[in-house]
């Protein structure tokens, strides 16, 4: 009984020495991980504070240096570039301008052909139809020779006579078809520098306007809009 109670003791005083020294081996871990924690924190503080410091050094040199070209002003070199730089911004707005012009240019030579081949395939046929127009013009002046009266007499004349007009009327159709009108104007019509050409002066009456075709003396022709021949009128003044 006795042996078992010293055996009890023995192994109380034994835990109590294993639990002292697990506390005391604890606490000295702490204190150490605490001391690292703080060397490692201090080192950290110091090292950023030595960036620091280098980065306002540098930044103050890289100040200073500006500062200093400023004062001295654009070095030979600089002063070089930017007239070579100036020179070649002109060159370069002289050949847009120039492009441009050039572009123009050709646009406009461009409508300019365009309009003289039109003209070509419209007008290229004016010569001719103005040596036809004399032709027109002998028919008219057959036809419009012959009295009236003489054709119920004489059957031969009638029959040449109606052959002139279906030439001349022939001839007209022709005319149209290649885009050649006639322009004859009546009584009447307001006078058209355009198409018309004065020859003479009439006074005029009651009845008549100033400025209108009081006679045709000659019938014009025009190939589409443009006039090839005017017609010679009398005008009323």
């Amino acid at each position: 009984m006795v042996a078992s109670m010293r055996t009890l003791r023995t192994l109380t005083s034994i835990s109590r020495s294993l639990l002292f020294s697990s506390r005391a081996n604890r606490l000295t871990l702490f204190e150490n991980s605490t001391s690292r924690a703080s060397y490692s924190v201090a080192a950290n503080s110091s090292d950023q504070k030595e960036k620091s410091e280098e980065a306002n050094t540098e930044q103050t040199k890289t100040e200073e240096v500006k500062d200093k070209k400023d004062a001295e002003g654009p070095s030979e070199i600089e002063t070089k570039l930017t007239e070579e730089r100036d020179k070649l911004k002109i060159d370069l707005k002289d050949m847009k301008d120039n492009y441009i012009r050039a572009l123009a240019e050709t646009e406009n030579v461009r409508t300019r052909m365009r309009k003289q081949v039109d003209d070509a395939k419209i007008f290229g046929i004016q010569g001719f139809c103005k040596d036809l127009l004399e032709v027109a013009d002998i028919l008219d002046q057959a036809t419009g020779s012959v009295p009236a009266e003489e054709l119920d007499k004489n059957s031969h004349l009638k029959s040449l006579f109606d052959g002139l007009n279906m030439t001349n009327t022939q001839l007209l159709k022709v005319f149209g078809r290649h885009g050649l009108e006639k322009i004859s104007p009546d009584v009447g019509d307001k006078f058209d520098p355009f198409y018309h050409e004065a020859l003479f002066q009439v006074p005029k009456q009651e009845s008549n306007e100033e400025g209108t075709i009081a006679a045709t003396q000659k019938t014009g022709f025009k190939l589409h809009d443009r006039t090839i021949r005017p017609a010679l009128v009398g005008v009323f003044k």
